[in-house]
């Protein structure tokens, strides 16, 4: 950055050759766990009933109806409940396995381990 200053680099340009490419990896792992929080909040308040109203279906009140049910029909709470699993599992490793394919200076390492040797 310093050297960029130097000679005169424009802020945007710096911006975009220098900043982004360092930031936008734990920016997307980022973004990843606040959307998986999100479904999670999203379930906890409408298994509480504080989600939209009844028409609706929404996972965490499945699991609420669900909840009547269970000692005669366990089964029921199986179906919503791994289904907010599964997409806060995916969401995670999606935004991990991102990270690892974006990130700069791991890139930089992983070629270095795979040059052939002589």
């Amino acid at each position: 950055m310093t050297a960029a200053v130097v000679a005169g680099t424009r802020t945007h340009r710096m911006l975009l050759r220098h900043i982004l490419p360092n930031i936008f990896s734990p920016l997307l792992v980022q973004a990843t766990i606040s959307i998986s929080f999100a479904i999670l909040d999203e379930s906890v308040l409408s298994f509480l009933g504080l989600g939209v109203q009844p028409p609706t279906p929404e996972w965490g009140s499945m699991i609420s109806d669900a909840q009547t049910y269970l000692s005669s029909d366990p089964w029921m709470m199986l179906g919503p409940a791994l289904a907010i699993v599964l997409v806060v599992l995916s969401l995670n490793i999606l935004g991990d396995a991102l990270r690892d394919r974006l990130d700069p200076r791991d890139r930089a390492r992983v070629t270095a381990i795979d040059a052939p040797q002589e």
